[in-house]
């Protein structure tokens, strides 16, 4: 009998030790679950690392939002899940039933069903193939059957979703001819999820649910809710190019502000830096000759500065001599890596960064290059000072530059909503949204829904296009993403580039502005309630749609190009879930009409309130002007009035409530100042919009008064009965 130390005190566990060749031995447990928060069942393996994601993000749950998801048994046999130790490595074993399908695994740009995949979860850029190696590896995945597992290693961890047959299954596949079985299968049927964690030991969590949905908002809040944004963090931003002056800066502002673009953020590449690549993090004085002045002038006119950073220190930087104690045996383009986890780095570092960027106004970093690419971030052989490997701050450096920065904004009181290369398990709380150099306009949306299985934001960013119409659909999925960002670093773009729809990109970048009450309550609902603001159908409650088909008979297949007659996969990987009422369905160059599913139900056009379909596949031409949106029967969409920047701490702003359908509707809408973590301490409120059909045939619409002593933004309030 083995004692091992949790973060809940002593725990016994009962190892059963047994021989299982000449060459190598092993020991199998049978997990033991202890119910750790509402919902969320924790087992320990073997011997964990005292170094894991939960460690490195210090997620902390919250408990009131679990509280109020029901919670009752545990959600899976756990008699057939199994975890062994076997030559330094831990196995684990899930169930799987013939009909189940499965989701997340990271931050996937292919694919949404997971069943029959096989990854190695490791962080790195996306490179073109999901094969578990992306910007967030998360070792998270939710079933069809509403549970999630999670495994809390910093490691490199080799996943078989449904992949393998083992011959001592109960559920093992019959051996079948295909000289004359037409059930002949080549991926025969596999009932687990099995995983490789190179370690002896590891810590697992499963999450009950109902519904998938729950599964994942239980996930969330566990580690710690999603962020709520500053509300300039939810309007548009443009990042300038690299060498951009404070003049030329200046310049591009005006410009907005001469054609009426709306604009909250400006982004600072690495040029404002005196050295980058590796950098000084310190302004460049010949472009930046007053940064506290270019500073204020900005924020006068009600724009923020973002901050491109990476964490790899010059030799020229006031920080290199007294890093460099605290730093990799490697370097990355020849600056020395910092190690995070020492106090002394992290201290000394971000002290900096607090003293000289944040106290003089910077509101936001972008944290590029912590997720790869291999030639150029540090090599497993790398040593850090803390001893942690190489590996296990490769899993983690993300999350460890998105704790720390964010720390230093809530020290000041500021809310901060920054970009970065890398997340992981943990990370859900961070107020960062991931981005990278890929540049698929499909892809993207594929994996704004696998952010939502995730617990990551991802941004779908335009950087540039071929034509006008590119670039207007770019900027229309923009719109309905978590930031609405123009990443000019390279291209120079603008808003207005192609000219001949620069009318409709202003139109859509108003939209953005106008829709700021929906898209903040949102996010105070994934704060608070764990539910993502942007999410794949598969959670939304009334849809339905067939399990992918692995593979096929030979009739239906073209042997001499698929001659084990695999089967492409039936996903819904192009239209999404954004907020609690909106389904999107963008649509891409070249392209005049498309299909969309329905989830089951009447549902409208977001623009016109007409009805389009109920629970169906329909057809829609939409135009180039539009982005396919629809609404819920009995939807209710709180909007405002169409502004440059978003409202401000202290301002009053009026509300323009839409109804869609004939189903009376409710909508809870979110108030704070938008803008300090004074919500922390109960300074918010939540406002019940409602609306009834009258005995009169007339359908009425209030709005909850506000508690007394809590805040009141709210001006003048307007009705729109959208189709009628």
């Amino acid at each position: 009998m083995l004692h091992f130390k949790t973060r809940k005190g002593v725990k016994t566990i009962l190892i059963l030790f047994f021989s299982l060749s000449f060459y190598f031995s092993a020991f199998a447990q049978q997990p033991s679950w202890v119910e750790e928060a509402p919902g969320v069942w924790k087992t320990i393996i073997g011997h964990p690392d005292a170094f894991d994601l939960l460690t490195a993000s210090q997620a902390l749950p919250k408990l009131e939002g679990l509280k109020m998801l029901s919670a009752d048994k545990f959600p899976l046999d756990s008699s057939l899940i199994v975890g062994e130790i076997i030559n330094g490595q831990t196995h684990l074993r899930f169930p799987l039933e013939r009909e189940e399908q499965l989701f997340g695994f990271g931050l996937n740009f292919k694919t949404v069903h997971q069943r029959g995949n096989i990854l190695r979860l490791h962080v790195d850029h996306y490179g073109g193939r999901d094969n578990g190696r992306t910007h967030a590896p998360v070792p998270f995945y939710v079933s069809s059957l509403g549970y999630g597992v999670f495994v809390n290693a910093a490691r490199y961890i080799d996943v078989y979703a449904g992949t393998g047959s083992r011959r001592d299954s109960p559920n093992a596949p019959e051996p079948r001819d295909r000289n004359t079985d037409d059930n002949w299968s080549a991926r025969p049927y596999s009932d687990a999820v099995e995983m490789v964690i190179p370690t002896e030991g590891v810590e697992v969590y499963v999450f009950e649910g109902l519904t998938p949905l729950d599964a994942v908002r239980r996930y969330n809040l566990f580690t710690g809710g999603g962020p709520l944004p500053p509300r300039w963090g939810l309007g548009f931003s443009q990042r300038v190019p690299r060498l951009f002056s404070a003049e030329e800066v200046m310049e591009e502002v005006a410009e907005f502000e001469k054609r009426g673009f709306p604009l909250d953020v400006v982004g600072l590449e690495p040029g404002w830096q005196s050295k980058s690549y590796p950098n000084t993090f310190v302004w460049d004085p010949g472009r930046f000759s007053d940064p506290e002045g270019f500073i204020a002038a900005l924020r006068d006119k009600g724009i923020r500065v973002n901050l491109w950073v990476n964490p790899y220190i010059s030799p020229d930087s006031p920080l290199y001599e007294k890093l460099f104690p605290y730093t990799a045996t490697h370097t990355v383009w020849a600056g020395i890596v910092p190690d995070f986890t020492i106090s002394e780095a992290r201290d000394t570092f971000w002290g900096f960064f607090e003293e000289e960027h944040v106290a003089k106004g910077v509101s936001g970093y972008k944290v590029d290059e912590v997720d790869g690419y291999d030639q150029w971030l540090w090599p497993d052989v790398a040593k850090f000072p803390s001893g942690i490997s190489a590996e296990q701050m490769r899993q983690t450096y993300g999350l460890l530059v998105q704790k720390q920065s964010a720390a230093v904004f809530h020290r000041q009181n500021q809310r901060t909503f920054g970009l970065v290369r890398a997340s992981n398990g943990g990370g859900t709380s961070f107020p960062y949204v991931l981005y990278n150099d890929y540049y698929d306009h499909q892809d993207f949306i594929t994996a704004l829904i696998n952010s939502g299985y995730a617990g990551v934001l991802w941004t779908p960013e335009a950087r540039a296009s071929k034509n006008a119409e590119e670039w207007l659909r770019r900027i229309q999925t923009v719109v309905f993403s978590p930031m609405a960002m123009i990443n000019a670093w390279a291209s120079g773009t603008k808003p207005w580039s192609f000219a001949e729809v620069e009318e409709e990109v202003k139109a859509m970048a108003m939209l953005r502005m106008q829709m700021m009450p929906y898209w903040y309550s949102e996010f105070a609902k994934y704060h608070f309630e764990g539910t993502p603001p942007f999410r794949g159908m598969n959670l939304e409650a009334g849809f339905s749609f067939d399990n992918q088909k692995l593979t096929m008979s030979d009739s239906e297949a073209d042997l001499e190009t698929n001659p084990y007659a695999m089967a492409v996969k039936k996903e819904i990987k192009d239209q999404y879930m954004a907020g609690e009422h909106l389904l999107v369905a963008p649509m891409f160059e070249g392209e005049e009409e498309r299909k969309v599913v329905l989830p089951e139900g009447k549902w409208y056009d977001f623009y016109s309130g007409e009805l389009m379909g109920d629970g169906e596949e329909i057809i829609v031409r939409p135009g180039l002007s539009q982005i396919p949106v629809f609404v819920k029967d009995g939807g209710i969409i709180p909007m405002t009035t169409p502004s440059l920047h978003a409202t401000g701490a202290g301002e009053k702003y009026d509300l323009i409530i839409r109804h869609y359908g004939k189903k009376e509707g409710s909508y809870r809408l979110y108030d704070d100042d938008g803008e300090t973590f004074d919500y922390e301490n109960g300074d918010y409120s939540w406002r019940e919009i409602k609306v009834l059909l009258g005995d009169d045939g007339q359908y009425q619409g209030t709005v909850s008064e506000p508690q007394p002593g809590k805040p009141d933004n709210l001006g003048k309030i307007t009705w729109e009965f959208m189709g009628r």
